[in-house]
């Protein structure tokens, strides 16, 4: 049985911190005073041959969960039933608060049947990176 903790964790559609410093942009003189965002990793095993469905699911209505900057799924090349999540937030509040989201719920009822089991996983605060929104992130 998958624990509940471990999926939401790794699941991103359950599922801080990087943002995009653009061109002559730096860092801000006194990086203590930036709140930290936070970021997840992890892998997480589809059923045999339901990795693709699983991927669909966990894509589904990700761009309306508030506070997410970036949520990235990504097939194992190595492994056909392998995915890897990378999601950054604004904040761990952000992250937490999209658990109770009716879409994050209905996705994590729909694609626990699809999960077989969990890899690696690691949280992570995310410094920078291109692609990721300043302005969106408050910074």
């Amino acid at each position: 049985m998958l624990k509940r903790r471990a999926f939401i964790a790794v699941s991103g559609v359950s599922i801080a911190g990087a943002v995009t410093l653009g061109a002559g942009e730096a860092l801000p003189s006194n990086p203590v005073t930036v709140k930290a965002m936070y970021g997840l990793i992890g892998k997480m095993i589809a059923v045999a041959g339901k990795r693709d469905e699983l991927i669909r699911i966990l894509l589904d209505g990700v761009s309306s969960m508030p506070g997410c900057l970036s949520y990235i799924v990504a097939k194992d090349p190595t492994d056909a039933n392998a995915i890897w999540i990378t999601e950054v937030w604004v904040d761990q509040a952000s992250h937490k608060a999209s658990l109770s989201l009716p879409s994050v719920k209905k996705a994590i009822a729909a694609g626990r049947p699809l999960i077989a089991g969990f890899g690696d996983q690691t949280i992570i605060t995310p410094v920078g990176g291109h692609g990721l929104d300043l302005k969106k992130a408050g910074k």
